[in-house]
């Protein structure tokens, strides 16, 4: 086909541009020492025995001594780490010409859509790399201190995870240039494992569990935000606290949307369009009830917005695309958040493709300290992508069929009914499709406190043709998905888990089960793989909010209650 010829000519055009725009290793070992600009004498690092005992330590020891600047002068800093990470977050970031390689790409007239759509996909994963290793940097500059290395970790993570969505995209093209493209971004992203294997973790802690009222705020948040973000007590919905209506906010300081024209937007796009780029305060849209059908996009310079509802039953964002349709999984999402901060509370995200058009998801999630609060997500295969970095949910509704929870984000998912809804005929469930892709990233989905349970379509099905149910499959090798203080209800088969390829990932996954209740949560009968696991409490405190995600540090000045501990 000549779409593909195309598609491969680019890919090959690609690799080209990364061979020259990347320093190989012989041009850097060329000269053993020399004078810098400063006349300071420097050593080459591959010669430097600390250096080369910290590169020996990484996922790849060649890349990373080839990374490395050979001006090092000998009178090193203290902390010969940082001096490590940068040397690697620069040769990662020589790798900008791809992102002009791949832009050129989707004016080619010989793509079809679908082709298009996963460059595009690439595109702009690509650019959020480079958005967060540069955001990395800055950290770095800075000494490595404990409070900054989980973002530090977080941005690095969502890199490789940015990189293997990518990869997943192409994954459909075929040639002899296929092979030599995937390794070519293997490659190129090789130091961003280095530097996650060289960033010391932060501590954990094993305090007792306490409830975090929702009255509790940092005093940088603004008094209005307490009032409209908290729940209300008063039964009238609307978030005051008297029963009056009015919010006691200013409501200009308020965007407001409404189907009937009573608000300042008519749709959810304009009033995210209208609202301040980079903003460090929250910025708060009112979507009054209304069925808004409509592909929502948070971009990343879309910070800290924040979605209030009427109520998850009367305030519902809806589309259809998928995978049947056309679409990637990535770019199938009704709404798509890729604005750190984001906020929402009392909506329903909804993607009705249905049971056979495939992937099709209803909200992804690819931003930092996220939070959602008593919102319904519902879709059938692929309903909630939460794809990267830190994120929230509680006292929510998710419902689907096929790794309706799926993604490489550190997420905790507290207090939500997990519903599992009746697939195609001869089609299992699976409630989660964990992707971490690499030992060292923080990542894994922590459900605790939930109730997991039936449809009334899939409860409703006769006992000779019921769909087996797991827990989840394990996308890639270090899969990580615990649940934790659950009600697990008799859909769940006794296995409890099921593989995604043979034997891929059995013995380097972490799956665990914790002090769970209800006729599901049995483990006498389940798998016994090595990565498999009943934890104990010290296990179990590992994927609390407070040590997975770090929600001390943050979930205090969302208003959303949380537990801390296990």
């Amino acid at each position: 086909m000549a779409s593909l010829s195309s598609l491969l000519k680019l890919s090959l055009f690609f690799c080209f541009l990364f061979l020259l725009y990347t320093p190989t290793t012989s041009t850097k070992t060329k000269t053993q020492t020399k004078t810098n600009t400063n006349n300071k004498t420097t050593t080459n690092t591959l010669h430097n025995p600390t250096f080369h005992s910290l590169c020996q330590s990484t996922p790849y020891p060649s890349a990373c001594l080839s990374s490395m600047d050979l001006s090092i002068p000998l009178d090193l800093p203290t902390n010969i780490l940082s001096l490590v990470l940068k040397s690697l977050l620069s040769a990662i970031s020589s790798t900008t010409p791809l992102s002009h390689v791949l832009a050129a790409a989707l004016h080619s007239p010989y793509l079809v859509e679908t082709q298009r759509s996963s460059v595009q996909d690439c595109v702009d994963l690509h650019a959020a790399t480079l958005y967060s290793l540069s955001h990395t940097s800055s950290l770095i500059k800075s000494g490595l201190p404990d409070k900054f290395l989980p973002d530090i970790r977080a941005h690095l993570s969502a890199a490789l995870t940015n990189k293997v969505t990518c990869l997943e995209g192409l994954a459909g093209a075929t040639g002899p240039m296929k092979n030599p493209l995937f390794s070519s971004l293997l490659s190129a992203y090789q130091p961003v494992s280095n530097a996650l294997s060289l960033v010391p973790k932060a501590g954990k802690t094993k305090k007792q569990g306490r409830r975090l009222s929702v009255s509790d705020f940092p005093a940088w948040v603004p008094q209005r935000d307490h009032r409209l973000l908290q729940s209300n007590d008063d039964g009238d919905d609307n978030g005051d606290d008297n029963g009056d209506g009015d919010n006691g906010n200013d409501p200009s300081s308020i965007i407001t949307v409404a189907k009937d024209g009573t608000g300042n937007f008519t749709t959810i796009s304009d009033a995210i369009a209208f609202a301040p780029n980079y903003s460090n305060d929250r910025v708060i849209i009112a979507i009054h009830a209304g069925v808004y059908e409509e592909y929502v996009v948070i971009d990343s310079y879309k910070t800290n917005i924040v979605f209030i509802g009427d109520g998850m039953d009367v305030t519902v964002i809806t589309g259809s695309r998928s995978v049947g349709d056309g679409w990637t999984t990535f770019r199938s999402a009704t709404v798509a958040v890729s604005g750190e901060g984001f906020m929402a509370r009392d909506i329903t995200f909804k993607n009705t493709a249905g049971p056979t058009k495939g992937q099709a998801v209803a909200l992804r999630v690819n931003a930092d300290l996220v939070a959602l609060y008593r919102c319904t997500i519902d879709g059938y295969q692929d309903t909630l992508y939460v794809h990267s970095f830190r994120q929230f949910y509680r006292e929510c509704d998710i419902l689907g069929t096929v790794d309706f929870i799926f993604g490489n984000a550190a997420v905790v998912i507290q207090a939500c009914n997990i519903i599992a809804k009746a697939p195609i005929p001869g089609q299992s469930n699976v409630i989660t499709a964990q992707s971490r892709d690499d030992p060292n990233e923080e990542t894994g989905i922590s459900i605790q406190n939930c109730s997991i349970v039936a449809s009334v379509d899939l409860a409703s099905t006769s006992s000779s043709v019921r769909t087996k149910t797991y827990l989840g499959r394990p996308w890639r090798n270090y899969s990580t998905t615990v649940y934790i203080e659950s009600f697990i209800d008799g859909l769940v088969d006794p296995a409890g888990w099921t593989q995604w390829n043979g034997a891929q990932g059995l013995d380097t996954l972490y799956y665990g089960e914790y002090m769970n209740a209800g006729p599901g949560s049995n483990t006498d009968a389940r798998v016994t793989w090595l990565g498999y696991h009943i934890m104990d409490y010290d296990d179990a405190s590992y994927f609390s909010a407070s040590n997975f995600i770090y929600g001390d540090e943050w979930l205090g000045s969302t208003s959303i209650p949380y537990d801390n501990q296990i």
